[in-house]
Formats: C-alpha cells, structure tokens, sequence
C-alpha cells in the first residue's frame, strides 16, 4: 500500500474498557482518581422495540448487598434533546428501542451492578412497531410520539401534528413544469442507505460525582462538553452552575459523542449515590445500537437533463428513519432538505425531506451529517443519466457545479468556490478516460467520480470564545471549549494562536476543556472548529498582541503602528528596538521616569456568526441559509472479480477546497481517513436489523475497514479559494472528507461491470449476483 502523503498528527490514545472485572492498570487509573469508594454503573434495557411499561419491581435489585443506587424513569422523568426534546433519560411510561434504558444500578463491583439488572423485572404490553420511514411517515402507522407537538423545539424544526414525522423541511422553488418540459430525458429511482455504527475505538464512557456543595461533576469522553451541561441541567431542572463537566482527551468520536446519549444516566445516579463516583461505560455491543448511530435513509430522486447535460428539474423525497428520538436527527433532515440538490445548479427544485420515528436506534450525528446519505443517490442518479444520454459524468459534472454567484437550491447566492477545480483535478489525477489494463484474466477495472458539497450544520448562532493568557517567561496558554478526538485541535489552536500571536508554537500551550475554566464552544462538530474557534482564537491573539504592542509604545515613546512581536520579540520598524516578551508580559514595563506600565496580559476573543438568516417554511428559500459550503470531489478506480464479484480499490483521489490549509499535513491526513472511513460505509457496514432487534453488535458480524482494505494508493489535493469569513481564509474538511466517497466507488463500480448498486454496502454477493444477472439477460 503506497500514499503520496501519510502524516500522523494530534494521535490520542483511547482508554479500552468493558463491564468485565477490571484489574491492573485500568483498575489502577481508578483507584488513583476515584479511590475505592468508586461505583459501577450498569443500565437495565428494553428487550422489545415498542411496548408501554405495565410494572417495574426493582426490589430484588435494591436488596442485593453492594447495591447502593436503584434509579428509574419515574423518578427522573425530564426530557432532553438537542434540537427537539423528545427523549427521557430513562423510559417512563412506553420503551421505544431494543436497549432504551428502563433503570439505572450503581453497585461496588461491575458484577453486582450486572447482577442486579438481572434480578430488575420489568413488564411490557406490546405495541405494534414502525420499522420503515417511507411507512411511519404514512397516516396508517401507529403513532411513536403522541405528545410530539408538546414537546420544547427549536423554531426552525417543523413537526406535523398526528404523525410520525418530527422535521418536515420542504424546497419549492421555480416552474416544475417547465423544468419537466425542458428536459431531453428523465429518470427517476429509489436508493437506499442502512444504519451504520460509528465504532470509535474508545466506546462511550463516563464518570460523576457530587460533593458536600451539591456540586455535580462529570467526567465525560464527549464531543459536547458545553451542551452536555445545558442539556443535563435542564432536564434536571438544576441551575448550570451545580454542574461542571470536565472532557480530557477523546478516543475517536465521528459524532458519536455529541450531545447527551448515556450522560445523564451516570449523573442521575451520582445524585443518589451519597457523595461516591459513579463510573458508566458502554460495552461494545451497547455502544453498537443504544448510543447515537448513522440514521437511515430511503432517497426518492427524479431529475430532468437537456441533451447537453444541463440539469433542468429536480424533485427528491427523503425519508430519514431517525429511530425511536430525533432529537439531534431533525437537523440532519433540515441539512439534507437545503443541500438537497447536491452542488449543482438547478432551477426547478421539488424537495422534501423528512425525519420520521421508528422503532429503532436513535439516529444522531455522524460524520457527514447526511451528506454521505444523500450524495449516495444524487451522485448515483447523475451518472446514470449522463450515461443514459451518452455524456461523459465528469463533463455533466462541471457544467453544472455551482460557480460563484450562482443560486444555490435556498436562493442563496453561492460564495466563492474551488468546486470545478476539484472535479477536474480529481479526474485528471485518476488518468480519467484512459482505458486501465486489469491485473489479470478474470478482472475488470473501471474508474467512477462523485462530486460534495456541506455545510456547518448547525443553529443560527453557535459561538466560540477563547482566552490567551501569558506566563513571567513569555510562553502562553490558550483555553478554548474545542474538543481534541484526534483531529487535531490542540494543534490547529496552537498554530493559530502562535501565528496570531508573532510567538514560536513551541510556546503555546492548549488546554482541555473543563467547563468550569474554558471558554464557551458550542460543539466540537459540523467541521467548523478550525473556522469558529479559529476566529475567537486570532481576535484573542490580537488583544493580547494590542496590550503588548500598547504598553511598548508607551514606554518607548513610538508609534503602535511601528511595534510588531516577531518570534517572541517586541520590535520597532523604527528604530529597529527588541525587547523579549519575557517578564513584560506579566510584570509590564518601568517607563523612563520610573512609573510603570502595562500589566499581566490577558486576550480574549469570541465568534458568532450573524448572517444567517430564517428560510421559509413552506419554500425553503432565504438570503442566507448557511455560513458556507466546502466542496470537493473524488474519484475512484475499481478491480472486480468475474468469478467472485470481490472489489478492491486500486486508488483514491480526493481534492477539497479548504478555503486555506493551516496545516496541510493534517488536511491530507483527514482527506485520507474520511476515504478510508467512507469506503468502509460503502463496501462493508450495515446494523441489520430485524423488526428492531439488532442481529450485527459485534465486530465478528459488523466488519469495519483495516489497513488490509484501504486502497492500493491514495492521492490528496489541496485547493484553496479563501473563504471571506474563515481564518486566514479556512474552512473545514474533517467531516466533508468521506461524503463521495461511497457514490464514487459506485460509479467504478458500475463503470467496470455494468451492475448498479442501489443500496448500500457495496458487496461482492451484490455485484456477483448482478454480474450473474447480466449473463441470464
């Protein structure tokens, strides 16, 4: 295996731990930290998708020797949710889930706690379920969420009363018709995409306790520090003061651990605990399916192209299955409904995207956040018609990406763009329309492209602050609210500060988040740290620099405007003085008739964009829909097997618009990871489940992608057209980095054998039978 670049950068190393006994090290980390009064936490889960709650007897449990806490829904019976609160910490009156907590044990050992769930009996009177959106959605199915139109939402989710549907987003804009007319040919198709697990080395984990104050603290290995809080306090109706959240470095997260999932569990119990630490991880198999998970997705698409490519009409249902809450799946319908196009212009636009309940897990944030889902079809459909209408896909593609000033799908006048240098970029690193000879008698090769675009989805206004704060030697320390998963944020707010700063990075230190102490952030998602907190960071920068600058003026007698801090050194253009920051920084500076100036310095920043505007509820139109978009492409070249039908990249290419690459080592690095990541979404992964009963929580039955299946060579490309907004121009890629690549391997897919693929993952059993299909015909 060949990469053209291969950086490692910001690598944390994940705590891995189970509800076994533990013993030696990880038992070691606890008894220092915690100390023996430590309790183990065990959540009691629904065994059945869908039934009201006759009785829970949790007496043998509670008379179990070294069981110190038995907590359940009616004792806690607040809802929370990010964008929709839906979703009680324990089930109260109706389960909705295989795995939704029922009751929460904390106990001495890990043993007991699992033992007493045991002895927990709870009793359920069935209720027919809803396991397909496309049918949740319709008027027969039994409804999930009878109290929907009562429950807290944010004004930009749109519930339908006496339905399933919790988030209808709608697009309506130009003549339909006369899209419909214009078009040389139309298609239409269903696609389908399967719920898939974020599987991050490190499964959700957490620790709480309250001291003699009543001060509640949690441990948490979150994306959410911040909004864990908010969302915590107020299902417990506690002031935010009484809870401190404290998130040292996280072992992976792709969205999984954002928001609350498990949290509040553990912090429920602490409150009855009398003072010990409570400690709540998920086992791998729970982490599968009771946690956030990839909602799924049936794509409905209709599209109308002229005889040279033009895309002249396009009308797409989405029916998102959010799972038993959509508290955090409501927003990626409504990213889904304003990105529903894909990155092209068109004129004619009929979308409707929908979030429904189900009987499954909950859906939640994962990286892309809809974007893979969707590409998945649009992508998909383009190449087929281009075919259909004998047009080269790539050509199809750069005649209708979205330029600079163009409308995108919302009427928003698109920024500016680099989408049309990546597809061509892309295509040409992949020798595109240059016949590939195959290894061997017996394979065929073919290439594919698909093209992206995202954006931060996110409120209106989400903002980030930080603090620089200088030490007597002239170093720093930066507090910010950003999470480091091992993306690279310390990095990134180290590079930033230090740039802003005029300092070596080497004297920048990053802290991590206590929500006590760091500035406010409100999630660590959306790929938007580098541009938010990226922002606050230099405006802290350049207070602190302002205060030094200042001070040294004064002193000196010149004119700020002739001061610069160059590599650790106030300079004067002038004169050409220095002086070191050390020591001035914090003791200012005696001025030549002995007084003083200056004084300990300290610079503080905050960002929030305000530009963005409300869309219409029936349209789906507004100057402002989004901060911005990144966009990209990639493209694939596909070896298949006749006999087997087994696939293997031979290699991927991903070209991005970054706006700025602050670090480009760690830009191709996440371009890298997101195409391996997407490439095992669209070859290999899938929660099977079967009228809500997960069939797949381990890794022997849910496969994931190793270094045996990457591909063969990767190759990353950097484009950079400056965002207006952004630092130094940046905008984010962690996120957009794995959403073609599924359609892409597709295409290649499809391009090699001929067989299309409707469904996701991409497997040798589907292409086999396609193949064998084909050979009937």
């Amino acid at each position: 295996m060949t990469f053209k670049k291969t950086t490692i950068v910001g690598q944390s190393f994940p705590r891995v731990e189970s509800n076994a006994k533990v013993t030696g090290a990880a038992q070691y980390v606890d008894d220092m930290q915690f100390g023996p009064n430590l309790l183990h936490g065990r959540l009691k889960r629904s065994t059945v998708p869908h039934a009201l709650i006759k009785r829970i007897d949790t007496s043998k449990a509670k008379a179990l020797p070294g069981v110190r806490v038995v907590v359940t829904g009616q004792d806690y019976p607040g809802l929370t949710g990010l964008y929709l609160s839906d979703r009680p910490t324990f089930a109260v009156d109706r389960v909705r889930f295989v795995g939704e907590p029922v009751a929460g044990v904390a106990a001495d050992t890990p043993e007991l706690a699992e033992l007493a769930c045991e002895l927990i009996e709870v009793e359920y009177e069935a209720l027919p379920g809803v396991f397909d959106p496309e049918y949740g959605a319709g008027a027969e199915a039994p409804l999930l969420h009878p109290d929907l139109m009562d429950y807290a939402g944010a004004p930009f989710i749109f519930r339908q009363p006496g339905t399933n549907i919790s988030n209808w987003f709608k697009v309506r804009k130009g003549d339909m018709e006369a899209g419909w007319a214009e078009a040389a040919h139309i298609y239409e198709h269903t696609y389908r995409v399967p719920h898939v697990q974020h599987v991050p080395l490190e499964t959700h984990a957490a620790v709480a306790q309250v001291d003699g104050n009543g001060k509640i603290t949690l441990w948490s290995a979150s994306q959410s520090p911040f909004a864990q809080r908010n969302l915590i306090a107020k299902s417990l109706d506690i002031s935010h003061s009484k809870l401190r959240v404290i998130t040292p470095y996280v072992g992976g997260g792709f969205g999984a651990k954002a928001g609350v999932s498990m949290e509040g569990a553990c912090v429920i119990m602490a409150l009855n605990a009398k003072g010990r630490p409570v400690k709540l991880v998920m086992s791998r198999a729970e982490e599968f399916y009771t946690t956030f998970v990839r909602q799924g997705l049936v794509a409905k698409i209709k599209m109308g192209m002229a005889a040279d490519g033009r895309i002249t009409a396009m009308q797409n249902t989405y029916y998102w299955d959010g799972g038993a809450y959509t508290e955090y799946g409501v927003n990626i319908t409504r990213a889904a409904g304003y990105s529903s196009t894909g990155p092209y212009f068109v004129p004619n636009v009929h979308a409707d995207s929908l979030c429904v309940y189900t009987n499954h897990p909950i859906g939640g944030a994962m990286r892309g956040f809809g974007m893979p889902e969707i590409h998945w079809a649009i992508e998909q459909h383009i190449d087929r018609m281009a075919e259909q209408l004998t047009l080269d896909p790539v050509q199809v593609r750069l005649l209708n990406c979205l330029k600079e000033g163009q409308e995108t799908v919302t009427g928003m006048p698109m920024h500016a763009t680099g989408l049309s240098q990546c597809i061509a970029k892309a295509a040409e690193a992949l020798d595109w329309g240059q016949p590939s000879r195959p290894a061997a008698p017996g394979k065929r090769r073919g290439k594919g492209i698909a093209a992206m675009w995202k954006a931060p989805a996110m409120p209106p206004n989400p903002g980030s602050a930080s603090t620089i704060r200088f030490n007597e030697d002239g170093t720093c320390l930066v507090n910010i609210g950003g999470v480091d998963m091992g993306q690279g944020t310390l990095t990134i707010a180290a590079q930033l500060a230090a740039e802003g700063l005029g300092i070596p990075i080497e004297d920048v230190r990053v802290n991590t988040v206590d929500t006590d102490y760091s500035p406010y952030e409100w999630q660590t998602v959306a790929s938007r740290l580098t541009w938010s907190m990226g922002n606050a960071i230099l405006r802290a920068a350049e207070e602190a620099k302002t205060q030094i600058i200042q001070m040294v003026a004064e002193v000196w007698g010149e004119d700020p405007q002739d001061l610069d801090i160059i590599d650790g050194h106030v300079v004067s253009y002038a004169t050409e003085e220095s002086v070191p920051l050390k020591n001035i920084v914090v003791y200012g500076m005696q001025k030549p008739d002995g007084t003083w100036a200056g004084g300990p310095v300290v610079g503080k920043g905050r960002f929030m964009p305000t530009y963005v505007t409300p869309l219409d509820a029936e349209t789906g139109q507004g100057p402002r829909a989004v901060v911005h978009f990144t966009t990209g492409a990639q493209a694939a070249e596909v070896e298949i097997d006749e006999e087997t039908g087994e696939i293997q990249v031979l290699k991927l290419v991903s070209a991005y618009d970054v706006g700025k690459a602050i670090n480009p080592d760690m830009v191709k690095t996440q371009m890298e990871g997101g195409a391996v990541q997407g490439l095992s979404t669209a070859l290999l992964e899938s929660i099977i489940l079967r009228n809500g009963q997960p069939m797949n929580p381990s890794f022997t039955d849910y496969r994931i992608a190793t270094t045996v299946d990457a591909p063969v060579e990767m190759e990353s490309i950097i484009v950079e057209v400056p965002q207006d907004d952004g630092p130094y121009g940046a905008r984010g890629i962690g996120e957009p980095a794995m959403v073609p690549t599924a359609p892409a391997i597709a295409n290649a897919v499809r391009a090699a054998v001929g067989v299309e693929i409707d469904s996701m993952p991409i497997t040798s059993e589907k292409v086999w039978a396609g193949m064998r299909a084909q050979n009937r015909g």
